[in-house]
């Protein structure tokens, strides 16, 4: 897609629009949406600036607090979606100081850059491959009819015509054939490309640490291996295919466009973020967990990193930070990178009207994802009333008695609740409709619920 379409997807989504699109898939969280819809659009509105302008504007990153469980990474995740930007959601506790065994907080970047290039190529093959395809069929009808070489004598130009225009109508009929799915069984052998042999690189830092390619290098250098293979046509037209596709596109320019989406539109979630925040005085001072700090502040404060495409200028990145912040607070941070993350929103916990439509309401809700799962053995199961709000009464008693795990606990409880149905329905239950009711919910989960020793490890 080009940048003008990415640009045209921003600019149609007002702030309004973008937290309805988000309504479909995450209930409540009103404050967060309003502050991530504005974020997006802001970035419609920096590509508008006059460019003397335009690269002083900084994107406002934003901090979510709020337990787990209550739609923090959803909504990241959701967000890039509606801009078709370069995302990546990245865990702070994994990271490491640099100096230490680990990865380093510039390969975010790097892994950001990486899907960018992947998305930027899938584009574009998708864009050459009915030209791709058309190749792909010219290759196996010159297998299938090789073309006819005869030696060039005076006296049989004429011979020569007419087998020409025999051999083009027994190719039409022929790809006629090919067409209809009639050859799509017959076994042809044809010349691929060799796949290139990894190269493992030892030692505290891998090649994409450093920034290098050396697939690239390596294949550059050595000339491209050819192998025959024997596969029927319809497999062999998609591999050819493939391969005509990868001739056509031009990787340096797929590479700049890549580049170019991830400085204007990437967004980086960073999750867990109060992991790598001092406020657990109790356990001493954690040098490696502000060294982290110091690391992602240059990256967040706008930084040049080198990756295997090129070098990716992180200033206008948007940044999403999320925490549950139990132990710590946003102020433990150290003060530059509080600074970079103006935007603090606060996630609330969810009720058990909150669980009740989570159930039903979003586009992926949970009992449609389990009636879908059921409908592909024949059974259409369906849940009344009474057992939704029994469900969710049950996801909330144990949010509030066991841990707050959010709307992850409605997995746990169904998981438990459907066992035996999902289990015996390919060879014991009749292929007929199956009604939930609140009964057979507490019947369920009546003992486990009781049993707080029990509940802590099954729901």
């Amino acid at each position: 897609m080009s940048k003008k379409s990415n640009n045209g997807t921003m600019k149609s989504l007002t702030p309004s629009q973008i937290v309805n699109e988000l309504d479909k898939y995450i209930i409540g969280q009103n404050d967060a949406k309003r502050a991530v819809a504005i974020a997006l659009r802001n970035r419609w509105r920096r590509q508008q600036v006059a460019e003397t302008l335009k690269e002083e504007i900084m994107p406002n990153n934003i901090i979510l607090i709020g337990p787990t469980g209550v739609g923090k990474t959803e909504i990241a995740r959701r967000l890039a979606k509606l801009s078709n930007a370069p995302f990546i959601k990245v865990e702070a506790s994994k990271y490491t100081e640099v100096g230490y065994v680990g990865r380093d907080v510039e390969s975010m970047i790097r892994d950001l850059t990486e899907l960018s290039v992947n998305m930027v190529k899938a584009e574009q093959t998708a864009s050459v491959q009915e030209k791709a395809d058309k190749l792909a069929e010219e290759k196996i009808l010159d297998q299938l009819i090789p073309p006819v070489k005869n030696p060039v004598k005076a006296d049989n130009t004429e011979n020569e015509e007419n087998e020409e225009i025999r051999n083009e109508k027994t190719r039409e009929w022929m790809r006629e054939k090919l067409r209809k799915g009639e050859l799509d069984d017959k076994m042809i052998e044809f010349d691929t490309v060799a796949s290139q042999v990894g190269m493992q690189v030892f030692g505290p830092f891998g090649a994409d640490d450093m920034g290098i390619n050396i697939q690239e290098i390596v294949s550059n250098i050595m000339p491209k291996k050819k192998k025959k293979r024997k596969t029927p046509i319809k497999e062999a037209r998609k591999l050819i295919a493939q391969e005509e596709a990868q001739k056509l596109i031009d990787m340096d320019s797929v590479q700049q466009e890549a580049i170019k989406r991830v400085q204007e539109s990437g967004i980086i979630f960073i999750d867990e973020i109060d992991k790598i925040a001092g406020g657990d005085k109790s356990k001493g001072p954690d040098v490696s967990r502000e060294g982290v700090q110091r690391d992602l502040l240059p990256i967040v404060e706008g930084s040049t990193v080198n990756t295997k495409y090129g070098i990716v200028k992180t200033d206008h990145i948007l940044f999403i930070a999320s925490g549950a912040f139990h132990i710590s607070k946003p102020s433990d941070l150290i003060p530059e990178l509080q600074g970079r993350f103006p935007i603090r929103v606060e996630l609330k916990s969810l009720t058990e009207q909150d669980f009740i439509k989570i159930l039903t309401l979003p586009q992926n809700a949970l009992l449609k994802q389990y009636a879908a799962l059921l409908k592909a053995e024949g059974v259409d199961i369906e849940f009344d009333e009474s057992s939704i709000k029994e469900v969710a009464r049950t996801a909330a008693m144990v949010n509030e008695q066991v841990e707050n795990i959010g709307a992850r606990r409605l997995h746990t409880i169904l998981t438990t609740l459907l066992d035996d149905i999902l289990f015996e329905v390919p060879d014991k239950l009749p292929k007929e409709k199956i009604i939930i009711t609140g009964e057979m919910v507490n019947t369920k989960l009546d003992k486990v619920v009781k049993n707080r020793d029990l509940s802590k490890y099954i729901l």
